[in-house]
């Protein structure tokens, strides 16, 4: 059994539901063109193809595109040892598709931070809240049109007893500088 066969036989139960396989650098990706399916697809993926293991689901934001998100599920099969790569798009409008934990319990954390870091919504999810964040956070963070630099913002009795630490970011590093040490923003900012 290859990834390609995997790819063709997805394809084969699902028609046009399923892309035509795509390859790059030895490793296959099929695009879903219908998200709500996603759960379906995946469960004939474990069930019938093997696909025993959920080893990611990631979101990348296509900030100024429709569809805005595309959701990756990288699948593996414990028993004949092939990765298959699952796509599928989600508009910012509707910004919510269903879940797949009942498929891979696993999905239940990677879905969360999804919904934590980028605010697509999984619908079904038996506990969908913030994972990284503090409730109440009123931002996604890895949004493209979210600031490197953070915003600025006062939030009270949440999480700090001063102005939280988002301007300036906790990721913002300044390139140069005589080691990491210099470049870690809490030493230029020593307040924080």
């Amino acid at each position: 059994m290859t990834a390609l066969e995997l790819a063709q036989q997805l394809k084969a139960k699902f028609g046009d539901l399923i892309s035509a396989p795509a390859e790059f650098r030895g490793e296959i990706t099929v695009q879903v063109a219908d998200a709500e399916r996603i759960t379906e697809v995946c469960a004939f993926a474990k069930q019938s193809l093997g696909c025993d293991s959920l080893v990611d689901l990631s979101s990348v934001d296509n900030y100024g595109e429709d569809p805005r998100w595309t959701l990756v599920y990288e699948l593996y099969g414990m028993s004949h040892h092939c990765h298959l790569r699952l796509k599928t798009n989600v508009s910012e409008e509707k910004s919510e598709l269903p879940t797949i934990s009942g498929v891979w319990r696993t999905a239940d954390w990677h879905e969360r931070e999804i919904y934590d870091m980028m605010g697509v919504r999984f619908r079904g999810h038996p506990d969908l809240r913030r994972i990284l964040m503090w409730d109440g956070y009123p931002y996604f963070p890895l949004r493209k049109d979210f600031p490197l630099a953070g915003k600025p913002t006062d939030l009270p009795e949440i999480a700090f007893t001063k102005t939280a630490p988002l301007e300036g970011g906790p990721f913002v590093t300044v390139a140069g500088g005589k080691d990491t040490i210099a470049r870690e923003p809490r030493v230029r900012n020593p307040e924080n």
